[in-house]
């Protein structure tokens, strides 16, 4: 009887220990994986709950909601429609599979397949299915505001030439059409590989086996799905019809005479054959081959070909081609009559313009509402004159270019080139770059810096009327803080408990024991941070540590983020492409930036499609930094239906009906609605800072310079099309488009002059003048109307690039540019401004000096004037005027208050003004030449120059005799010494 118990152990045998399995490693990974998966879910959370409070924030939290709804609403429809399809598609293949394969070699070699899939067959059809559903529906979400137009479509009133369809069928619902179709296809296509993949795996497809190839099951199985296949085939064949009104052509957007006499009746052809091979494939479920249903599909690709193909090219080429012009007349003028509806062309009143280069004193008189109101500051050179004259701090910044507007100043309404002062964090020194500093001490710029565009001080300097810090001058500013700006783009935490010391820093403040004064902000704009909840989250989405540990984080905290105006816009309305300038404007004691906001289409039948990033692009773009291009899309159809203001204080946007008749508008109206108030809303103290928006002006400008043509035949000869002029006084990238110019314009037939956007345009391949036209940029009745005047072909008018060249080579403007630029100067040109003056064109120009090095900035020293071949320079407008015009050009005393005009008083006076501008002229040279400012030297000397001429036309009026002739001189190449002017005409 064996003993009980465990066998005795071999002691020559080595005992080795297992370790019992403890699970930790089989835990870590499901472990690490799970908090992983925590993590994502936790940041995406925090992305969308994040946005979904600064929705709040601004009052617009139905716009989150109704895109989020929208696109979950697609995501979900179409990827559950995706995954089933495809997920019943294989589930049917595979009920379908024959109980018996046989064992030839090719089921053979497919059966170890089987074996190994059969485990997780399940698995992986679910798996496959959801893949392919998730990335079905994240494609459809992409489309909701494809989905949003065609649910909320709104008749255009205009039908289409073609099909005497309403427009809003092309812009609304066919884009969407189009969808439906592309994702038929492509839902189609992957039942059909999927099918065909299960029954050749299972046997149902045998592509190496003697015997019939596919089994019943599987020939009707994937009949139906190649029939619906061709089905949608059909669909896309009907909706090509309508496409051809809308697509490119090779000289025009829309159908054109092959595509109305050979590509329409080809695709209603295919559309019918299709037709037919789908029925064919249904059919073929209850037949035995696939002959028939072949035999059609061969039909259908042949026909595509020939019929859709190979005959649109023979109609092109043997019928279109040798008599062209005529064979497409009829459609170009659907072209010309299309483009100028879409975007506004339609109203512009244009006329001849019989251009005189003779200058007459008397007709320039006659447009003196336009001459006194000639812009001399020039908003994209006087941005550093504002850095340095009116900065304060170093942490203060102002944009590049600056903008214009208009103020009634003592009863009387002026153009003034205005800024903010913004919070520049470059301006902090490198040790000051710190989470405190940059989130919360400086959160804010301060005040609203503004002065009148057609002046200046006795130093060149802009002459302003409000200024420094806290606001002084003309306009009144009740809440000068700028939260919100255009460089304004580092998130801030502000706010505290009441009664707690203020911890931003308000503004500089010498009568503070600290040098600055503190203010905490009391706006209702910002997100609460102050609970650990919104700091944890807020932490995560700046990736900012400091924001969850900080003691500068109080329970009374609100974030600001998203602070720049076009951000905010386009957050609160996402269907409007918002203009690249935003600019601020005082209203009722607060200052706010007003935006442009357009609705757009690409599917306006027969209009020319543009894309709005080229068309937008000119000197400004290309050279400064706030001004920038539109997207690179392409639209159609483009109206300014929106105007939004963001105040700058508290960050609320408020949406205005501009455009009441827009059938764009009133979709996103009703697909969000309440969110866009109606024009009646609009504050009577908004309405005059209101203008005519750039982009849509350059966009319009960049079509007439061809849409002016309205004669077929003309239109395509293309002889008379025109082009925007390069901006001759543009400096890096040359050849760029001349930008269009805010100024007050009295246009031929116009009682007075009013606030207008101006254009030039040249004919191609010249540089003289062709036309220009403004458009009266002020609201009121007359807000919109573009004036275009021709100019004569059989005359020559100077382009700005050959006036340019003018001013730079008369004698007297190159000898003082040769100076300057020699002396230690830098020479900024101006805009080179063009006005319909005098019966003929005038150009003006202002011209700027700054130091080479140090901290210099530009000044208003000479002004260039042009008419006909005359040129005029002088240190002041009416001083140019006079050298072109003669000496009565009807000019009144310097608009600006508390100066006066040389000139412009008693001859005694302008003597005395005259000597004394010249003693401190004198002073200021000989003190630059002490200091070896040779800058500064050559400025004085100008103005040496300048108050010698001024005090020998006083003179002269003193002693009776006549005024000199200002375009004579002794020796224009020689200026006086100092120390001979002092001789000459010391008191």
């Amino acid at each position: 009887m064996p003993p009980e118990g465990p066998p005795p152990q071999d002691p020559a045998r080595p005992t080795t220990l297992r370790p019992r399995p403890s699970g930790r490693g089989g835990a870590l990974l499901p472990t690490l994986a799970i908090v992983g998966a925590i993590v994502v879910v936790f940041v995406v959370f925090t992305g969308y709950y994040t946005q979904w409070l600064w929705f709040q924030s601004v009052g617009f939290s139905s716009v989150f909601t109704k895109e989020l709804t929208t696109r979950l609403l697609l995501f979900g429809f179409f990827g559950l429609f995706m995954g089933v399809a495809l997920g019943f598609t294989i589930w049917l293949a595979y009920r379908l599979r024959p109980a018996f394969r046989g064992m030839t070699p090719e089921q053979q070699n497919l059966e170890r397949y089987r074996v190994s899939l059969e485990p997780v067959r399940r698995r992986v059809v679910i798996a496959v299915a959801v893949l392919f559903g998730l990335l079905a529906g994240a494609t459809a979400a992409g489309e909701w505001r494809t989905y949003l137009l065609f649910a909320n479509s709104q008749p255009f009133g205009i039908s289409d030439p073609q099909f005497g369809t309403d427009v809003s069928f092309y812009a609304f619902r066919l884009p969407f059409l189009r969808f439906l179709v592309g994702f038929g296809f492509g839902t189609a296509f992957l039942c059909i590989v999927a099918a065909a993949v299960v029954h050749y795996l299972y046997g149902g497809i045998k592509l190496q086996s003697p015997g019939e190839r596919f089994t019943p099951a599987a020939r009707g199985h994937l009949s139906v799905l190649i029939g619906i296949f061709v089905l949608l085939k059909m669909a896309s064949y009907w909706l090509d019809r309508f496409d051809l009104v809308v697509s490119d052509g090779t000289r025009f957007t829309g159908a054109g005479y092959t595509d109305v006499n050979a590509i329409l009746p080809a695709k209603n052809i295919l559309m019918w054959i299709a037709l037919v091979c789908a029925l064919l494939f249904f059919v073929n479920v209850f037949r035995r081959t696939w002959q028939l249903p072949l035999l059609g599909l061969g039909l259908l690709v042949l026909s595509a070909v020939v019929i859709g193909g190979i005959y649109p090219a023979v109609v092109q080429r043997f019928e279109v081609r040798p008599s062209e012009p005529g064979k497409e007349s009829p459609y170009i003028q659907r072209n010309i009559d299309a483009t100028r509806q879409s975007y506004g062309l339609a109203g512009i009143q244009e006329q001849e313009y019989q251009a005189t280069s003779t200058p007459t004193a008397a007709a320039l008189a006659a447009d003196r509402s336009t001459v006194d109101n000639v812009r001399l500051l020039d908003p994209a050179v006087v941005s550093d004159t504002y850095q340095q004259v009116q900065q304060i701090r170093g942490f203060y910044g102002f944009p590049d270019p600056l903008d214009v507007d208009r103020y009634v100043i003592n009863g009387e309404e002026r153009d003034a080139v205005v800024a903010v002062r913004e919070i520049d964090y470059s301006g902090l020194p490198d040790g000051q770059q710190n989470f405190a500093n940059r989130h919360t001490t400086f959160t804010h710029g301060f005040g609203f810096v503004a002065a009148y565009g057609n002046t200046a001080q006795a130093d060149g300097s802009p002459s302003f009327f409000s200024f420094d810090v806290p606001n002084q001058g003309e306009l009144k500013v009740d809440q000068p803080r700028i939260y919100f700006g255009e460089n304004t783009t580092v998130y801030s935490i502000v706010g505290g408990p009441a009664g707690s010391a203020p911890q931003e820093l308000d503004f500089p403040d010498d009568s503070s024991a600290t040098g600055q004064s503190n203010n905490t902000y009391a706006g209702a704009g910002g997100v609460p941070v102050g609970s650990l909840f919104n700091r944890l989250v807020f932490a995560v989405r700046f990736q900012e540590g400091n924001i969850l540990l900080s003691d500068l984080v109080n329970s009374d905290s609100k974030i600001l983020w998203d602070r720049t105006p076009r951000e905010r816009v386009e957050q609160v309305a996402p269907w409007l492409t918002v203009d690249g300038d935003a600019y601020p404007a005082v209203v009722d004691g607060r200052i706010v930036w007003v935006v442009d906001g357009y609705t757009t289409s690409n599917g306006y039948p027969y209009s020319q499609r543009t894309t709005l990033g080229e068309a937008t692009a000119d000197a400004l773009t290309e050279n400064t930094r706030s001004v920038i291009a539109l997207q690179a899309d392409q639209v159609n159809y483009i109206k300014n239906s929106v105007k939004a203001v963001v105040d700058a204080y508290d960050g609320t946007v408020k949406l205005y009906e501009w455009d009441t008749t827009d059938p764009v508008l009133k979709v996103w109206e009703k697909a969000f609605p309440g969110t866009v108030e109606s024009y009646e809303q609009i504050p009577e103290s908004l309405l005059p800072h209101l203008r005519y928006p750039e982009d849509l002006f350059k966009v319009q400008r960049n079509l007439l310079a061809r849409y002016h043509v309205t004669t077929p035949l003309e239109f395509y000869s293309g002889q008379d099309f025109w082009k925007v002029p390069s901006d001759p006084t543009a400096t890096g990238a040359s050849g760029v488009a001349q930008p269009p110019y805010y100024l007050s314009v009295k246009m031929p037939g116009q009682p007075t002059a009013a606030f207008s956007l101006t254009t030039t345009f040249a004919p191609q391949k010249r540089e003289t003048l062709a036309a220009f036209m403004a458009v009266n940029a002020e609201p009121g009745p007359d807000y919109g109307t573009i004036r275009l005047l021709r100019l004569p072909r059989n005359t020559t008018i100077p382009g700005p690039g050959q006036v340019q060249n003018n001013f730079e080579s008369d004698p007297d403007v190159s000898r003082d540019l040769a100076l300057f630029r020699s002396q230690g100067s830098d020479v900024d040109l101006g805009n080179l401004l063009t006005l319909p003056v005098g019966g003929g064109l005038l150009y003006v120009e202002p011209l700027y000096i700054k130091a080479s090095s140090g901290q210099s900035y530009p000044l208003l020293r000479k002004v260039l004037v042009s008419f006909g071949n005359r040129v005029g320079y002088a240190t002041t407008l009416e001083g140019a005027l006079a050298e072109v015009f003669g000496e009565s050009t009807g000019g009144k005393p310097d608009p600006d208050p508390g100066t006066e005009e040389p000139g412009s008083g008693s001859a005694a006076k302008d003597l005395a003004d005259a000597l004394s501008d010249a003693q401190k002229a004198i002073v200021a040279a000989d003190e630059a030449l002490k200091i070896g400012d040779f800058a500064a030297y050559g400025v004085a000397q100008s103005q040496l120059e300048d108050a010698i001429a001024r005090a020998v036309i006083a003179q002269r009026e003193l002693d009776g005799s006549p005024a000199p002739d200002p375009s004579a001189s002794a020796d224009p190449g020689i200026s006086p010494s100092p120390s001979a002017a002092a001789a000459t005409f010391a008191p």
